[in-house]
């Protein structure tokens, strides 16, 4: 009979127990061992996660196993399935080969019964196994007799197992196999095999498991020593390794010693390797636990002393007394005074070593830190407030009236409310610095934190307290530092804010800057309602096209539209100049940036809205000086020396004591890749003193317009003016850039000569955009009408084929403000009149000739001036814009149509010397009429 084994193969001579659930195939035992022939062929499955106790194919199992006999066996219930087990115990004897297989008889329905193998134990050779083996005559005279004649059951009568085919087994017809000669003395196999017994003792060392086994299979060895039986001892070597199954299938197949030893020393190496990662695994995580418990007692031993000696209390009992002393000085509202109530008594039955205790003892110390009820003494004085703020700004007179109305609120009701200001302009008209001025007009803390480029919501709302590493959000922090309720808090760089895979920010800023909410806002960290009403935001943007709406619509928007030269000129005398010169060590040393060439900047350098250029090229130009004035006086004049303090001259000579013995350096210059030990000792708080103070009096700088390249360098703008006059078809109109105004000229021409036979056309260039060809379109179209009502007889557009260009055709030009610039153009060359290069002009015209709004007048009339006009025309629905300009020596004509602006440019045409304008061109010849009358 044959019985499938799984999970691994036997080896002859080492006990194995295996669990058989088959009925069918347990009775067969059973009376196979009332028969007294209790022999099976016990052959291995190839697939490991087999489960059943016959054979159905010879290809489902490996052909090579083992003749094994039952020694005994017992029945064990199986848990839960209401069957029952046997269990038996195999001895193997020798290696046997599948010839023929007699697949098990099928039941009624076609099936093979099967049921599952139990994974099989190892029982080695135990004295108590010996002395059932001495009972049992079979098995001695079987071991007796193996080398020459294996009884086997089948041999002695041909009828031996006919009992075992009313069972639904399997049956097979085996080969017996033997061993190849070998030669014991043979080098190879005595290296080997010492090889072998050296690797079981050092894997004895490592696992006691190893140890009792190998030496019950000493015990029981005939011999008396090892290295006589090779080949037992390879069969050992793989019967006891947790190799791969596969490697100790082979061992088994190999019937040549010498390489059957080889193969068991490759498997038991492994185990050796095992058994080594094992004992190291085990020795980490041993010392780890002995260093914890060490720590802890030493601890705990110190603690008692210190309790002993009356040094100090434990530092439980006094964390929790200094979180209750904090707590009673905090105004907090009674839903957080019960959180942290619950916070403290779970703290006090924590133990220190808990992971929880650090959380807690963590969210107590933010609790603590945050200010509540706490709010500073704000100063609603008018006067000292418009002090304050015109000492660090001038213009901005939006923001400072703003600011004022708060102040006088506050001042009538005794407190004010908190409230959302957001800032807009383009960059360097000082939203940052006005924010730092109002705080300190209003004696408010401040606090900035920007959100450009920020992705994550946490940062606004915090991290959940079951992370580690977790932070309350950027406004608890603020609260934190300020230790106030109402501070000024700048959020800048609103319209830069990201979007990432961790949230949306912007959304997260929604519940923070919406007063009907933000009296209850809810960090994430905290989970208690945190009132920051009282808080005074101020946002800062550079538009607000980026910003999502409804985020705009809970901010008061002030938009900073730029300064004009006038203004440039006094933020530039009162504040840019001093602080410059002061950062260039030249506070006390007379150097002057005149005016002229302050204006020369303004004009010729820094065009832009802002003043953070204008502030580099003035620091520039006081830079450049002070490196005139040194090279001019010499190192005679203001000599090293004189620059070092005490402190510094001693740390100089420790560098140099230094430098002298460090290879590749020298006294002056010292190797700068490697870090001296004693570097304390070359280093000084205060190492250097100013030297602007031993300037000569004598020395004079004077910056003026005249040797102002020598410090900047060539101007970087030229004249906006391309015409000093104007030809027929060219009109200056203005533009907004990111820098600011710029002028903007529109140049109309004819292609080719007007004659009768002509065809009308419109080509437009200069890099146009689609909302500005719309406008030229449109200009065409309302000049064409124009001239039809004032000017019937002037056919030009009739017959002309017209180019419309806008210089810079690099930059990409875009908006609708250029709408009756285009038709002024268009007008002038169908005229043939020639426009007021002193005249510029901005507003959108739609095809009936009305004058639309349009944006951006202040940086325009700017424009307007350095191009040299005197007279801007803008819609008059721009005219509260215009009101609140400064004086900049423009003369402003407000219109609603365009026929005002035709009065304005064109007033001195005659009509009837417009009306012929083009009648020669036009006049049809008789020959040319019939030279056509020929063609047709």
């Amino acid at each position: 009979m044959a019985l499938p084994i799984a999970k691994r193969p036997l080896f002859p001579g080492f006990y194995k127990a295996v669990s058989i659930r088959d009925p069918q195939v347990a009775a067969a035992i059973q009376e196979m061992m009332k028969r007294g022939q209790p022999y099976i062929g016990a052959f291995l499955f190839k697939d490991e996660n087999a489960d059943k106790d016959t054979i159905d194919s010879i290809d489902e199992v490996h052909p090579v196993g083992v003749f094994a006999q039952i020694t005994s066996t017992s029945t064990f219930p199986v848990h839960g399935e209401g069957e029952t087990s046997l269990t038996a115990v195999l001895y193997p004897h020798r290696r046997i080969k599948i010839a023929n297989l007699l697949p098990p008889k099928h039941t009624t329905d076609g099936t093979t019964p099967s049921v599952a193998t139990a994974e099989i134990e190892e029982i080695p050779p135990t004295q108590e196994n010996q002395v059932q083996e001495e009972k049992g005559d079979v098995v001695a005279s079987f071991e007796e007799i193996a080398d020459e004649t294996p009884p086997s059951p089948a041999a002695v009568s041909p009828y031996a197992t006919s009992f075992l085919r009313k069972y639904n087994v399997s049956l097979v017809d085996v080969e017996n196999l033997t061993e190849l000669p070998y030669d014991k003395k043979s080098p190879i196999i005595r290296a080997v095999t010492s090889e072998i017994v050296n690797v079981f003792k050092e894997v004895a060392n490592l696992n006691p498991l190893f140890r009792d086994q190998i030496s019950t299979f000493s015990m029981s060895q005939s011999a008396g020593n090892v290295i006589d039986e090779p080949a037992k001892l390879a069969d050992f070597a793989a019967a006891v390794s947790a190799g791969e199954v596969k490697e100790l299938q082979d061992v088994l197949e190999t019937l040549d010693v010498e390489e059957r030893l080889s193969k068991a020393l490759i498997v038991l190496k492994k185990e050796l390797m095992n058994a080594q990662l094992q004992s190291k695994i085990s020795k980490d995580v041993e010392a780890k636990i002995q260093k914890r418990q060490r720590e802890y007692w030493l601890m705990e031993q110190m603690k008692g002393i210190r309790r002993e000696l009356g040094i100090e209390s434990d530092g439980k009992d006094k964390l929790v007394e200094k979180f209750k002393e904090k707590g009673e000085k905090l105004a907090m509202p009674e839903a957080v005074k019960r959180v942290f109530d619950e916070e403290l008594n779970k703290l006090a039955h924590l133990e220190p070593a808990a992971s929880e205790f650090n959380v807690t003892r963590n969210y107590l110390d933010w609790l603590t830190q945050i200010p509540w009820g706490q709010r500073s003494a704000e100063n609603y004085n008018i006067v000292n407030a418009m002090k304050v703020l015109d000492e660090d700004h001038h213009g901005l007179k939006d923001v400072k009236d703003r600011i004022l109305e708060f102040i006088a609120v506050g001042k009538l009701r005794g407190s004010v409310e908190g409230k959302i200001l957001c800032l807009t302009g383009p960059p360097g008209v000082g939203k940052t610095s006005i924010g730092k001025s109002i705080a300190r007009a209003l004696n408010r803390q401040f606090y900035r934190f920007s959100v450009g480029g920020l992705t994550d919501v946490a940062e606004i709302k915090g991290h959940r307290r079951t992370y580690v590493g977790a932070l309350p959000g950027r406004i608890i922090q603020a609260l934190k530092k300020c230790q106030t309720e109402n501070p000024l808090v700048l959020i800048d760089e609103i319209d830069k804010i990201g979007r990432g895979h961790q949230g949306d920010p912007a959304s997260a800023l929604l519940e923070l800057l919406d007063p009907e909410q933000n009296n209850s806002f809810l960090d994430h960290y905290m989970d208690v309602p945190v009132d920051l009403s009282k808080v005074l935001f101020v946002c800062t943007a550079n538009m607000t096209d980026t910003i999502p709406r409804p985020l705009l619509d809970r901010m008061e928007m002030i938009e900073l539209s730029g300064y004009v030269s006038n203004e440039k000129m006094a933020i530039a005398e009162k504040y840019l100049a001093p602080q410059a010169k002061d950062l260039s060590g030249l506070k006390d040393v007379d150097v002057n940036l005149e005016k002229d060439a302050i204006e020369e900047l303004i004009k010729s350098y820094c065009r832009e809205s802002g003043v953070r250029n204008l502030k580099k090229q003035i620091e520039k130009v006081f830079r450049k000086s002070a490196l005139k004035i040194v090279q001019d006086l010499g190192e005679s004049a203001l000599p090293e020396e004189k620059a070092f303090t005490k402190e510094g001259k001693a740390a100089l000579a420790e560098s140099e004591k230094v430098a002298a013995v460090t290879p590749g350096a020298s006294s002056t210059t010292p190797a700068v890749n490697t870090t001296p030990a004693d570097m304390e000792k070359q280093t000084t708080e205060i190492p250097r003193k100013p030297l602007g103070v031993e300037v000569p009096k004598s020395v004079h700088v004077s910056i003026t317009k005249e040797n102002l390249k020598d410090y900047v360098g060539p101007p970087v703008f030229t004249s906006d003016r391309l015409y000093d006059i104007t030809p027929p078809g060219v009109a200056m109109g203005l533009a907004w850039t990111r820098l600011g105004g710029a002028a903007l000229y529109v140049e109309s021409i004819l292609e080719a000569a007007l004659t009768p036979r002509s065809t009308p056309g419109l080509k437009e260039t200069g890099n146009l955009k689609a909302v500005m060809k719309e406008s030229t379109a449109i200009a065409y179209s309302f000049a064409k009408s124009l001239m039809a009502k004032k000017f019937p007889q002037n056919r030009f557009f009739e017959k002309a084929k017209v180019h419309l260009h806008c210089p810079e055709g690099a930059v990409q030009k875009d908006g609708p403000s250029a709408g009756i610039t285009m038709a002024t153009s268009l007008l002038s060359l169908a005229l043939e009149h020639s426009v007021n290069p002193e005249v510029a002009m901005t507003g959108e015209l739609t095809v009936t000739g009305k004058v639309l709004r349009i944006g951006g007048l202040r940086e325009k009339a700017v424009a307007a001036r350095r191009s040299g006009a005197k007279i801007i025309v803008f819609p008059e629905d721009n005219m509260s814009d215009w009101l609140e300009l400064p004086d900049e020596g423009l003369e402003g004509r407000p219109v609603g149509w365009y026929n005002e602006v035709f009065d304005i440019v064109f007033g001195d045409v005659q009509a009837e010397k417009a009306n012929n304008l083009w009648a020669e061109q036009l006049k049809e010849k008789k020959g040319d009429r019939e030279k056509e009358e020929k063609d047709e």
